[in-house]
Formats: structure tokens, C-alpha cells, sequence
């Protein structure tokens, strides 16, 4: 596990609006250009610590294509004007807010859901071209590869093996990590303070990898008892955060973080979020190396502690999470 100290800089601001505080600065940024170099071991100390204290940060020069990267957004934005935006305002969404009805338990999103991995279901959105069926098809075979060196690296901070996060998303069968992507537009909204565009929640699973708006804002993450709003990305960075499964498998060293996203009176918001998860069937615990020993007899511990007193601990705590009544267990 990196222990390196990095400061990287953070600008930090109060802000007030509508009663609710927010907290302003400058989120961790990882640059994969310098994994390969002398900046190595500050570049990991740093995700370390974003994945350890944040739980979301910025990917730059992560190498997937950049003008892929701006047709998958100008494709999903036509494919909302021509098939979804009309519906959506004639929904009952829309209807409620027009009223002033309480639209607390309703998000102000049009969305679909898109599996790619271990099969693909694109073929099942209604009306889908052929172009942005390949152009998505293309994009996540790209971005796949940075949750796959995220992943990797995630599980070197840790002090597990390169691919162990990998093979536990793999399941038994070892097909790989399942991949779906959430494409999701949040509508202009006439009424932005009656309700969310998408209420608070924790992502249900592993290295959520976003392709977000470069002029509406909206994103807010909960840190530190008080809001952080995400700028739009810039220069087709990714947006990564953390998911609940990635807080087990690490035993709660790295944190899935509440978020929420705040509808807006001047604009509409893209979101493209694909998920680096585990397969439904895998079985998801914490990594046996991050673990403390349990149940076992503190006699048995003390006689082991009489011979190893002045050794490094961590020796003595993996030879208890053997023993069971003195036995060590093979």
C-alpha cells in the first residue's frame, strides 16, 4: 500500500444557496501519463487517497479517443431530441411539477439502461441508429480499458494482487466484470427547487466511469457534511466515483460517497455513466488480506505475542487468522 504524503492543491470555499451549504474545491485529478515514469508512486499515492478520503476524482490523458468521445455526446443528444424530449414533458414528471405537487419522491431525468458486458442489450433501445449503436459500441470498449488500470491500481494501493479486484467481479466463471451504461438527459426544469434531478443515493456497485456535460452543471457530492458541486468536465476528462461494492472488497477503506443531481432552470445535462461492476452472480466480500484475525483465544494470541514481541505485528496477525484454539489451520 502507498503511504507517500501528496498534497495536492485544494481551494476551499463556503457557499450558501437556497439555505443548504456548499463546500468548493478543487477535486483530485489523476493523469494516467504519468503512471510511467518518475511520478509513479505520487500519481498512486494520490488515487490512493481520493478512493480513501473523497471517493470520486478526475481521469485526464486516459487515451480514449476524444472526437469518439464528442460523437457518443452529440449522438445521445439528437437521439433525445427526436425520441424522448417531447414524451418526457407530456409525463406525468412534467405534469406534477406544473401543478406544484410534492415531487420529492420523483427524479427529473430521462433515462435508459444499456448492458454491454457479458452481453449486450442495445439492440433493445427503441429506435436506436445504427451509428450510435457502434459509436457506443466503440466508446466503451475504449473506456473498459480505464476501469480495468483503475481497478489494477486500486488493488495495488490496497496490497492485493494487480487482478484481484478484476477476479472478483469476475465471479466463478471468470468471464469478466459486467458493463452497463446509464445514458441520462436532465431536462431544462421550469421549477429547479421543487425537485432533484436525481435523488441522493450510493452507487450499487464497483468503478462508475462518467462522460458528463461541458457547460450544465448539476453533479454534487456529499463530503464533509456539506455539498460539493462537480463542474461540468473539461476537455473530456473522465469522472470516476466509487461504488458500494468497492467499499466491501476493501473493507471499508475506500468509500462509496452519497450524490445527487440538482436539476437546472437554463439547460439540459448529459450524463453517460457506465459501470465497471460485478457479474449478478459473484460473490462480493472483503479481501481476506484486509481483514483483522477473529474468533479467536486471546491465551492463544498472548502465546504467540511471548515469542514475536519484538517483530513487526503483521506477521503475528496473519498467523491468527489461521489458528483456531491453537491449532493453525492448513
Amino acid at each position: 500500500m502507498f503511504t507517500i504524503p501528496y498534497k495536492y492543491p485544494i481551494s476551499v470555499t463556503y457557499l450558501q444557496h437556497r439555505n443548504i451549504e456548499y463546500l468548493v474545491m478543487e477535486i483530485p485529478v489523476i493523469d494516467f501519463s504519468e503512471l510511467n515514469g518518475d511520478k509513479r508512486a505520487d500519481t498512486m499515492a494520490l488515487l490512493h487517497k481520493a478512493c480513501e478520503q473523497w471517493g470520486f476524482f478526475m481521469v485526464e490523458n486516459h487515451e480514449i479517443d476524444t472526437q469518439l468521445m464528442e460523437k457518443v455526446k452529440q449522438l445521445i443528444n439528437t437521439y433525445y431530441e427526436e425520441n424522448l424530449k417531447e414524451s418526457f414533458y407530456q409525463s406525468e414528471i412534467a405534469k406534477r411539477l406544473e401543478k406544484q405537487e410534492n415531487a420529492s419522491d420523483i427524479d427529473w431525468e430521462s433515462a435508459f439502461f444499456v448492458w454491454h458486458r457479458p452481453t449486450s442489450s442495445i439492440n433493445e433501445i427503441p429506435n436506436i441508429s445504427q451509428e450510435l449503436w457502434h459509436t457506443m459500441d466503440e466508446y466503451v470498449e475504449q473506456l473498459v480499458k480505464v476501469g480495468e488500470k483503475l481497478s489494477e491500481m486500486m488493488s495495488e494501493n490496497l496490497g492485493l494482487e494487480k487482478d484481484y479486484m478484476k477476479k472478483a467481479f469476475s465471479g466463478s466463471e471468470g468471464d469478466g466484470p459486467a458493463v452497463g451504461t446509464k445514458v441520462a438527459k436532465y431536462p431544462q426544469c421550469p421549477r429547479p427547487e421543487l425537485v432533484r434531478g436525481l435523488r441522493e443515493h450510493t452507487d450499487a456497485g464497483g468503478i462508475i466511469l462518467l462522460l458528463q456535460d461541458n457547460r450544465v452543471p448539476g453533479l454534487e457530492f456529499f463530503k464533509d457534511g456539506k455539498w460539493v458541486k462537480i463542474p461540468p468536465s473539461k476537455n473530456n476528462a473522465i469522472f470516476v466515483n466509487t461504488g458500494d461494492q468497492v467499499e466491501v472488497l476493501s473493507n471499508g477503506i475506500y468509500k462509496s460517497v452519497v450524490h445527487r443531481v440538482m436539476p437546472d432552470k437554463n439547460g439540459s445535462r448529459i450524463s453517460i455513466a457506465t459501470f465497471y461492476n460485478p457479474i449478478r452472480e459473484a460473490i462480493i466480500s472483503p479481501a481476506p488480506k484486509l481483514l483483522y484475525p477473529s474468533n479467536f483465544l486471546y491465551g492463544d494470541y498472548l502465546k504467540l505475542y511471548g515469542s514475536t514481541k519484538f517483530g513487526e505485528k503483521g506477521p503475528r496477525f496473519e498467523t491468527m487468522k489461521n489458528t483456531i484454539n491453537g491449532n493453525i489451520l492448513a
